[in-house]
């Protein structure tokens, strides 16, 4: 029997090709998918890249507001300023200009 040739059903070919589209429906999720996933980490670098330069520009205003409070205890000596009324009271020598809420 090995000899002769054998055709499938119509059944048989309909399961077959049902097969067929199946993983070929599969890999072509798995593509998208892994697309989507390389979007994602592109935005998470992104995300990094920025969230690494706002490190970096915080620290600047860190040291900015150092030197502010250096020039303005050299010029008006330790005391408490209030940010919201611009007004400086002068404390005792040991302490430093520090804003109040």
């Amino acid at each position: 029997m090995a000899d002769q040739e054998t055709k499938f059903t119509e059944d048989e070919l309909k399961s077959l090709q049902d097969l067929q589209n199946s993983y070929q429906g599969k890999q072509l999720q798995f593509g998208q998918l892994r697309v989507q996933r390389l979007l994602v980490q592109q935005q998470l670098d992104a995300i990094d890249d920025t969230e690494a330069k706002l490190e970096v520009e915080y620290g600047e205003v860190q040291e900015t507001e150092r030197k502010l409070v250096q020039e303005l205890n050299k010029k008006y000596g330790p005391g408490n300023l209030d940010p919201a009324t611009g007004v400086f009271t002068p404390s005792p020598a040991t302490e430093e200009i520090s804003e109040t809420a």
